[in-house]
């Protein structure tokens, strides 16, 4: 199942790309092309290497259906978008365009970079064209490597690169660049937005100078520049540990291009930490890590310097975002006061401090929270995503003044609204996709959903027409400022309030 899609073809259309023709087809108003390829296949020579162009073809691709999706091992959370697909090496560097014309129209570009800590997902999860349709703007989404074919840490390879997933997004917006207009979308008007590892790829693009002038304005959502993250030193770990599974020697680039893509996968599952929780002091993660070469530095640091003050930003998180792991794994739903004590620990300690902050954030996140599973649910949410999403803001505030925040609070009805506004819940809104029957982080269809998603939707459209969110479905949003730090709360009744959960958010002040 693809979400929101529709299969049944209308009417074939026809572009001419930089790479050869394609084609799509028409549905209820939008054109639709799919898996259509923008670097050449990244396996053999190619394999942990920088994207590559493709050689041209001749004659019509088909762009009728979605491609393989990049390799990755098996999700609870990918069969909750609709089962696991087709995966191939390969065939893996596409992307997807739903436009309501082929025409001179100079759409605004909605860029779409799909989440999955890195690790998993795929840019065919969510059909594009509710959000095409409703704002008359075209809709691109991804696929990049991912795992450690797309982000391992190669720190002394001449013939290999670092975060080569994070080029893969560099490279399809380098396509949309070239070709969008021919899609009947603008160049010069790109807006990136990604969600969870997505939200955290589009940070690292705002400090990317592969990427520089290739996109105008930016969409954060649940997950931007962890003040943490990013650290070659976590980076180095995973290398270590993966090749040491794998039984090859340190810096023997070809006996890893050798091995089969799913022996990686396997021994990457192998040695990646199963809970992903905070009882470990030190994690294994996957993901962006500053390299010094494609991510000369941590995002933070050159968001603070201006490096990215030509961009727009809007930003924001959900307000139960772990609760999503709860759902996906129903064993954690109990925990007792010693697992509290130990995880609040463990985030300090992974901030370098002592136990004196543990005891600070437990007695403020214990104000307004009573059982073990939603005070440890509470921190978590803030130390990964609302507290850095924060930092971004204060940051880019500084030096552009379309710098905006949100809160997303409505609450899911699921399994009696045990989950509240869990992780992931938004984007249901933001594409549209609303359900005869509510199935987990996908909402059921009716009046009040309808009237959240069309706002939300609306306010994902204005922020890339004009780099700025307001439009009549909201109340008036001042940009985002330390002193203020006005945020808009998307739920049954859309509000603007000046810093929402203020207590909880100075906890944080000289921990992260």
């Amino acid at each position: 199942m693809i979400l929101g899609d529709e299969v049944l073809m209308e009417k074939e259309s026809v572009v001419e790309t930089s790479n050869g023709k394609v084609r799509g087809y028409n549905r209820r108003g939008i054109i639709k092309f799919k898996g259509i390829p923008y670097a050449a296949p990244p396996v053999g020579s190619l394999r942990f290497s920088s994207p590559v162009p493709l050689t041209p073809w001749t004659g019509v691709r088909d762009a009728l259906e979605y491609s393989p999706i990049a390799s990755q091992a098996p999700s609870n959370l990918e069969l909750m978008f609709g089962g696991q697909r087709v995966q191939s090496e390969a065939e893996c560097l596409t992307l997807n365009i739903w436009t309501p014309g082929i025409d001179s129209s100079k759409r605004p570009v909605l860029f779409f970079i799909h989440g999955g800590a890195f690790v998993t997902g795929t840019g065919a999860s969510l059909d594009g064209s509710r959000l095409a349709l409703r704002g008359d703007v075209v809709v691109v989404s991804i696929n990049y490597r991912l795992g450690v074919l797309g982000f391992l840490y190669l720190p002394d390879e001449s013939e290999a690169s670092s975060n080569v997933g994070l080029l893969d997004m560099a490279s399809a917006l380098s396509f949309v660049k070239e070709n969008i207009a021919r899609f009947g979308g603008d160049p010069d008007q790109v807006a990136i937005f990604g969600e969870s590892a997505g939200g955290f790829a589009v940070a690292a693009l705002l400090a990317m100078p592969s990427a520089k002038g290739l996109f105008h304005r930016a969409i954060l959502q649940s997950g931007v520049a962890h003040p943490l993250g990013m650290n070659p030193e976590a980076a180095v770990r995973v290398h270590e540990k993966l090749i040491k599974h794998l039984g090859i020697p340190k810096g023997d680039l070809k006996a890893l291009r050798r091995i089969s893509v799913e022996e990686i996968i396997k021994a990457q599952t192998a040695i990646m930490p199963v809970s992903g929780g905070f009882t470990e002091d030190r994690p294994l993660r996957l993901g962006p890590v500053v390299d010094h070469q494609v991510l000369p530095e941590h995002p933070l640091a050159a968001i603070r310097k201006g490096y990215a003050r030509e961009i727009a930003v809007f930003a924001g998180s959900n307000l139960d975002e772990t609760k999503l792991w709860t759902l996906l794994n129903p064993e954690s739903e109990k925990i007792e006061i010693g697992d509290l004590e130990r995880g609040a620990k463990a985030i300090v300690t992974m901030a370098g401090k002592n136990d004196r902050w543990r005891e600070r954030l437990l007695e403020i996140y214990r104000r307004n929270k009573k059982t073990p599973r939603d005070i440890m649910d509470a921190i978590t949410t803030d130390y990964t995503f609302r507290i850095p999403s924060i930092r971004l803001a204060e940051a880019q505030s500084l030096h552009q003044k379309n710098t905006f925040m949100y809160l997303f609070t409505w609450p899911s009805p699921f399994k009696g609204g045990k989950y509240g506004a869990m992780h992931a819940l938004e984007l249901g809104f933001v594409f549209g996709v609303l359900l005869a029957v509510e199935v987990g982080i996908f909402p059921k269809k009716d009046t009040e959903t309808e009237i959240l998603s069309e706002a939300m939707m609306d306010t994902w459209i204005a922020f890339a027409r004009t780099g700025n969110p307001n439009n009549p479905a909201l109340p008036a949003l001042p940009p985002y400022s330390a002193e203020k730090r006005a945020t808009v709360i998307f739920d049954k009744e859309i509000k603007v309030q000046d810093d929402p959960y203020g207590e909880e958010r100075t906890a944080w002040e000289g921990l992260m």
